[in-house]
């Protein structure tokens, strides 16, 4: 199975420019590999195989190749699931047939992304189940490991939540401390709009239903409504018209997250879903019992 059209629709220009290089810095930061040096010549081949031992969403399988890209020799991958799968523990994702020493450098740093990338789809999905059927969206934020924004979001939205902002770009969003500096609300949305033709899309964060009022009345198309209690959220969202997207925030989490979905607002955000995920238990084991016959035509080579 190599279905990784998702990947490649997330994955490409800037998205793509980053993840190289940072799975470049991760090889760099493991050093030569020694002991493998050591032991393996630059002709010796080895097969190795990867499982995961847990039940699972299986997310950034391509990830395999664009790793592998970066070290000697051609290698040969063959996935046996589809990027993005549910599947269950002791579950063979994918085969890998190249120079012995390369497999092994790369092991740990293939390992690191898949097994942190469905981690953070898990949680995704599970926060997804206590909302279902609210029509509310799940947001993720920027509460992301430095370095690590596109993968983590990429994962994301394999597990079927949506992404806020990739990057202070996208999306104009003023929050507590530009609103404060620029002096209050309305000054600040009208330098935006000011400074910007056309505006892109500005996101206004309320902390008091004085500021929601504030907001109402302006040419913004979000409001987030940034650690309220539930009984101001629906204060608020009865004051915001229909027009305007909403958005919950701030210290949203499983025990809380359905009764807040279902006030009914366009949006919740939560940045549990990369800041507090478990990584995947996924491994990677040299096949002994492999041979020469194995490594026919289910390989596609990857370079």
């Amino acid at each position: 199975m190599d279905d990784h059209s998702r990947f490649h629709s997330f994955f490409h220009g800037e998205a793509l420019e980053y993840l190289d290089r940072l799975i470049r810095i991760s090889l760099e930061e493991d050093g030569r590999d020694l002991t493998a040096e050591a032991l393996f010549s630059e002709t010796d081949r080895a097969e190795a195989v990867i499982r995961v031992k847990q039940d699972s969403r299986i997310v950034g399988l391509p990830i395999i190749a664009q790793v592998l890209k970066q070290l000697p020799g051609p290698v040969q991958v063959r996935y046996d699931v589809a990027e993005g799968q549910r599947i269950t523990s002791g579950t063979y994702v994918a085969r890998l047939h190249g120079q012995a020493r390369s497999l092994l450098k790369a092991e740990r740093v293939i390992l690191n992304f898949i097994g942190r990338l469905s981690g953070i789809a898990n949680l995704t999905e599970i926060f997804l189940q206590q909302i279902a059927g609210t029509g509310v969206r799940l947001l993720d934020t920027r509460k992301t490991t430095p370095g690590l924004r596109y993968p983590e979001k990429y994962a994301v939205f394999m597990g079927g939540g949506t992404n806020h902002r990739l990057n202070l770009s996208d999306m104009l969003m003023l929050k507590d401390n530009h609103i404060d500096r620029a002096g209050g609300i309305t000054p600040a949305v009208r330098k935006l709009l000011a400074a910007y033709d056309p505006c892109p899309p500005i996101e206004v964060e309320c902390r008091t239903l004085r500021e929601v009022a504030e907001v109402i009345a302006l040419p913004v198309q979000r409001i987030m409504l940034d650690n309220m209690t539930p009984e101001q959220i629906a204060q608020a969202l009865a004051m915001i018209p229909k027009t305007m997207e909403t958005e919950i925030s701030g210290g949203v989490n499983l025990e809380t997250i359905a009764d807040l979905a279902a006030l009914r607002p366009t949006f919740i955000s939560v940045g549990a879903l990369t800041h507090s995920a478990v990584c995947a238990d996924i491994s990677m084991s040299i096949d002994l019992t492999a041979g020469a016959a194995d490594l026919s035509s289910p390989y596609q080579l990857q370079g």
